[in-house]
């Protein structure tokens, strides 16, 4: 039996539904890692841009993205990984960055820094420090509530 090819707007709306493992309210689409969705043949190929070399989530991501598409009934399938052009925290979408202020973590600003707290909103701000939980965030705290967050750093 042949199975038809998927439209490839499903096939983004899969992809949408698979968490990113180290920031897992975000999706690896809205991370802006999925760069292509497009059928070669039969051959579903998915391109994906790692957020930084040597990034230790790689690996797990791709392998999500396989396990979710197989589940969907993709049979055919090729994961390339592209690394030009280099991410960039630019191709974050909206829903993304606002997904990440809701979780506590304050989205890339490119003025190099939180503008608020993603807790109470507040302004006055501090870095902690320039490492965070993983290697793509810093941490700050906010001197209104004194809560202490994650700030996605610009890349």
């Amino acid at each position: 039996m042949v199975i038809a090819k998927a439209p490839l707007a499903d096939i983004w709306a899969w992809l949408d539904q698979v968490p990113d493992p180290e920031i897992p309210v975000i999706s690896v689409v809205d991370l802006g890692i999925i760069r292509d969705v497009a059928y070669d043949g039969d051959t579903l190929v998915v391109a994906i841009t790692p957020t930084y070399s040597g990034c230790p989530a790689t690996s797990v991501i791709a392998i999500d993205i396989e396990a979710a598409l197989r589940a969907k009934g993709v049979d055919d399938l090729r994961l390339e990984t592209r690394i030009s052009p280099a991410w960039t925290t630019d191709w974050l979408s909206d829903k993304g960055r606002a997904k990440l202020e809701a979780y506590g973590i304050a989205p890339p600003n490119p003025a190099g820094g939180p503008d608020r707290c993603p807790h109470c909103g507040g302004g006055d701000l501090e870095r902690i420090s320039q490492f965070g939980s993983t290697p793509c965030k810093a941490q700050w705290r906010c001197k209104s509530c004194l809560e202490p967050f994650d700030y996605f750093k610009c890349i």
